[in-house]
């Protein structure tokens, strides 16, 4: 436990910030997930819109400083592998 005020200060700071990345960090591995669960049940379109809306949040959380912004790029980047070649299938 801190003793100093600053350093109580820095921990009541990391404590607000650690559940504010996790809130942020869940939201994008749902919209993530919705995704991968489309391309799984074969709905073209679902799996389009799906990532349309995934996208915006996945970008969010790099902004945010979250996840660093490659991952962030590499996240959407898959992603939308996955539902091009799901498309080129059907």
């Amino acid at each position: 436990m801190a003793n100093h005020k600053s350093a109580m200060k820095r921990d009541r700071q990391s404590k607000v910030r650690r559940m504010r990345n996790r809130m942020h960090k869940s939201r994008m591995k749902s919209a993530v997930r919705i995704v991968e669960e489309a391309v799984v049940r074969g709905t073209v379109e679902e799996a389009r819109e799906a990532l349309q809306k995934a996208i915006p949040v996945i970008q969010k959380t790099a902004a945010k400083g979250t996840i660093h912004r490659k991952t962030a790029s590499r996240k959407v980047s898959r992603l939308t592998r996955k539902v091009n070649r799901m498309e080129s299938v059907a």
